[in-house]
């Protein structure tokens, strides 16, 4: 259906994540991957949204030269937001359970940026998902660490992977967000961009 409204535009999605790449194929779209290394810094003010908006929108820079008219660039970036700081992705298993640790038992925030840019535009937006974790044993954090190694994902974890099988208690808000990519807003975007154009 949106696919068919995109006919005379080409989607990129500048992601090597497997899980962004299979929404857009889910979505049914048509899409070229294309990738470029962008250094992965904010500044220090920056606090909440602001840092996966400003990730997201630096993550087009490289871009943006080669744009054809057709084109429609999507970049992204997802962040956990707990107790006032943000949490990346870990530097090894030690940071992993670190950050584990300090989600067992609270509610902490996952907040997605996606920019949407071509030769003339650029619109980002960003959608917010609570997640509540049970007090997680040490030995279920260990195992998680050491079973599926998640030290590609903002906040160690993927909430699709047995620690959020066995430890998520509550969620308020998009599900396909926490994993990566607030889908809906994605497709409400393209829509939107499609029907004004």
């Amino acid at each position: 259906m949106l696919n068919e409204k995109l006919k005379n535009h080409h989607l990129i999605l500048a992601s090597g994540s497997p899980r962004r790449q299979a929404f857009f194929k889910d979505l049914g779209l048509d899409f070229e991957v294309r990738l470029k290394p962008v250094k992965e810094t904010y500044p220090e003010d920056l606090t909440h949204f602001e840092i996966s908006n400003f990730l997201a929108e630096l993550k087009a820079l490289p871009f943006k030269d080669a744009l054809k008219p057709q084109d429609i660039l999507i970049t992204s970036d997802t962040i956990v937001w707990h107790e006032n700081k943000a949490l990346g992705k870990p530097m090894d298993a030690h940071d992993a359970f670190q950050i584990l640790k300090s989600l067992s038992g609270k509610t902490h925030e996952v907040i997605t940026s996606v920019c949407f840019t071509t030769q003339n535009f650029k619109k980002t937006e960003y959608d917010i998902t609570k997640v509540t974790f049970k007090e997680l044993l040490d030995d279920e954090i260990s195992y998680y660490i050491n079973t599926c190694k998640p030290f590609d994902k903002a906040g160690a974890y993927g909430i699709q992977e047995w620690i959020g099988q066995i430890g998520v208690t509550n969620i308020e808000g998009s599900y396909f967000n926490v994993m990566g990519l607030p889908v809906h807003l994605v497709y409400k975007t393209l829509n939107a961009f499609v029907d004004a154009s």
